[in-house]
């Protein structure tokens, strides 16, 4: 048993990345009932990112992934907000500690998860990856139109203000596309899948949007509708700002959009692609400390 769930009753969490993501995370994790942020780490001490977390109250480190291996008591829980390239090696350096690893970059190194999905799936995992924030938006309802109905071509038009999109996530744009594609091939059984990243420059900020394009057989506005508002109050129990701004069915084709704005928390409203990721994250991460609380700190087998 970890030191700091005997101090807290809650299990250990420690984020390792504090730039746009990372931040807004560490946030949320501070008002969680099963979670103990414990740590921010990143490489330099002058990042304005680790600055703001310190004002938080929360103990920070510089060394990256050595701070969090050389930790007296090791993190029953890490969420990686670094990079795709780097989680490879954060994951294999991290196994021996038994933490859970959380990771919020299109790595495709871990299981791919979405909560509403197959949010179960992080009790036999120990590395989740969260996909992107395009999946997370897109995935609950394009797998719920997909049990419905025979689909033949997806297309997932994501736009996120450039001022939401941190410079880790511009590093993965290549690795953005890819996963998102891969996701929704994955929880669809779709082959043929678009996946499409604006970053936009617009003032004011535009909010986070999500356009899908599904081309199907027999899809009927009544079916789509219902598929889409169920998936959507799934959602909506962790990501309040998600919402259908459109669904039109029309001769084999079906267009939703969507729109996510931010809880407000260290982020702007318009800010809901580092919203809806996070909150996946968090809530997977919970749905663990429910069933592992008894026994944190365990290794996993």
């Amino acid at each position: 048993m970890s030191t700091a769930r005997k101090r807290s009753g809650r299990l250990s969490a420690a984020v390792l990345g504090a730039g746009l993501i990372g931040v807004d995370l560490a946030a949320k994790i501070m008002r969680s009932r099963s979670l103990d942020c414990r740590l921010v780490v990143a490489r330099d001490d002058d990042t304005p990112g680790l600055r703001h977390a310190a004002r938080l109250g929360l103990p920070t480190a510089t060394g990256g992934l050595q701070s969090l291996v050389d930790a007296t008591d090791p993190f029953d829980v890490v969420f990686d907000a670094t990079s795709a390239v780097s989680h490879a090696e954060h994951a294999e350096r991290l196994k021996p500690f038994g933490t859970m690893l959380v990771d919020l970059t299109p790595s495709k190194v871990g299981r791919m998860v979405v909560p509403t999905v197959n949010g179960a799936d992080v009790l036999e995992h120990g590395d989740i990856n969260m996909i992107s924030c395009g999946g997370q938006a897109s995935i609950p309802i394009l797998h719920a139109i997909a049990r419905r109905h025979r689909i033949d071509y997806v297309e997932v038009v994501a736009t996120a203000a450039s001022l939401s999109v941190g410079r880790s996530t511009r590093l993965n744009l290549d690795e953005y596309i890819e996963t998102t594609q891969d996701a929704v091939r994955e929880f669809t059984g779709v082959k043929d899948v678009k996946a499409i990243l604006n970053v936009s420059p617009a003032k004011p900020p535009a909010t986070f949007r999500v356009a899908m394009s599904v081309l199907g057989q027999e899809l009927t506005a009544e079916s789509v509708r219902a598929a889409v508002t169920t998936a959507t109050e799934s959602v909506r129990a962790f990501a309040g700002g998600f919402q259908v701004t459109a669904c039109v069915v029309d001769d084999g084709k079906a267009l939703i959009a969507i729109e996510v704005t931010s809880s407000g928390d260290r982020i702007p409203r318009y800010a809901g692609n580092l919203d809806i990721i996070n909150s996946a994250a968090l809530h997977v991460a919970e749905l663990y400390a429910a069933a592992h609380l008894p026994t944190a700190g365990a290794v996993m087998s």
